[in-house]
């Protein structure tokens, strides 16, 4: 049946909210799960590693399943897997029992934001595509904002295992909807063989692609710049700014404000700016906010604002550059379009899952330690930019 762009963007942001919400509700229990379960701040960080790492390897299939069964099948059983995860680990007995499932979670929970790309550039091109996906983005940007604050109550109010509850109750619930509301945007003499030989060729083809590698690596070093602090934000937050674990929204809400923000300037800019000028413009951003970031890190004590404003503008020039960046890629290959957003998304979460695991724990230490670290990934993913713009002026000569 026919759907309305309000109701398709709404559904589709509320579908990859699932990732935020996988990560960002649980981070004020850390303290309390780790205190139930026995187990160390490392080991409890470690459930973010367990999830980002099965992710990161699901999301290769994601794309490529619907692309041979159709969008709407692949999201409805992955919600529903999701479902399932979320009560093992509300049930969990042990750290090791919480890490499993935390990684059968992250098998399922990535099905929303790689399939719904494909959903978007299924039914639009061009401007249209872009404002449609800036306001996925602008809708998703809520996620990270109340994530933590529902957590955070259902922490006070129910104890940690409530968190995962509510997470099984949310899946279950976009299952239901993506089964009343979605329609099949992929026709059936578009789908793809699972055949391992073309399956193999087409994971082959994207993954080798040097255009591919550059816009995905930006796209990833660009998020991961951000993204450093939300994995970091129990430290962050109530270790060096001497926040309570109640108060996580000193952080996501300005973060929101900037990806709301970023989004309608996108928004705005469809159809005006070429989307070259809307990525520089956003990374123009982002370079001035890192630099402040890093300056008052070095030179002033933490603090609320000086401390968090830089990264929420960081994130609108950040939230700027997204859609123009993420069609670029998806228009790569448009025959495979839900493939290219798999290998999309096993970038930038599996350099996400690094970062749990191994980046993270080292920057945490001090604010100046996170703020170099933004520094780094957007130096990184500034430089994949520029050399994915030399490639295509050589190819056009």
């Amino acid at each position: 049946m026919p759907v309305s762009m309000p109701l398709l963007a709404g559904l589709l942001a509320a579908l990859a909210a699932i990732g935020p919400f996988a990560i960002d509700t649980y981070l004020p229990a850390f303290p309390a799960m780790g205190e139930a379960l026995g187990a160390s701040r490392i080991e409890v960080q470690q459930t973010l590693t367990a999830y980002m790492a099965t992710y990161a390897m699901m999301v290769l299939w994601h794309g490529a399943l619907a692309d041979r069964f159709g969008r709407r099948s692949v999201i409805i059983i992955s919600m529903l897997g999701f479902a399932a995860a979320s009560m093992l680990c509300a049930f969990a007995t042990s750290i090791e029992w919480l890490w499993l499932g935390r990684a059968l979670q992250g098998m399922c929970g990535g099905a929303g934001m790689v399939v719904g790309r494909a959903v978007i550039r299924d039914v639009l091109d061009g401007a249209q595509a872009q404002r449609l996906m800036s306001r996925v983005m602008m809708i998703f940007a809520i996620a990270p904002a109340i994530a933590p604050m529902i957590g955070g109550a259902l922490l006070h109010v129910a104890g940690w295992r409530s968190i995962f509850v509510f997470l099984a109750l949310f899946s279950a619930g976009l299952a239901w909807a993506t089964w009343r509301m979605l329609p099949e945007t992929l026709p059936e003499h578009a789908r793809q063989s699972l055949h391992p030989v073309s399956l193999g060729r087409g994971y082959l083809q994207v993954m080798s692609s040097v255009a591919f590698v550059l816009l995905a690596g930006t796209l990833a070093l660009n998020f991961n710049g951000f993204f450093i602090y939300v994995l970091a934000a129990p430290t962050f937050l109530i270790e060096h700014l001497g926040l309570g674990s109640s108060e996580f929204h000193w952080l996501f809400v300005p973060v929101v404000l900037g990806v709301i923000g970023g989004s309608m300037l996108s928004g705005k800019a469809a159809g005006k700016l070429s989307p070259g000028r809307t990525i520089a413009l956003g990374f123009g951003i982002m370079v001035i906010a890192s630099a402040a970031n890093l300056v008052h890190a070095a030179t002033m004590p933490p603090n609320l604002v000086g401390s968090i404003l830089p990264i929420a503008v960081f994130v609108l020039g950040m939230s700027l550059a997204m859609p123009s960046l993420s069609l670029m890629v998806l228009d790569l290959f448009p025959a495979r379009r839900g493939l290219v957003s798999s290998c999309q998304s096993f970038v930038q979460v599996g350099l996400n899952a690094v970062s749990a695991g191994l980046i993270v724990p080292v920057l945490w230490a001090t604010p100046l330690t996170l703020a170099a670290g933004m520094g780094v990934f957007l130096a990184l993913g500034l430089a994949s930019f520029v050399l994915w713009g030399l490639l295509v002026r050589v190819r056009a000569r």
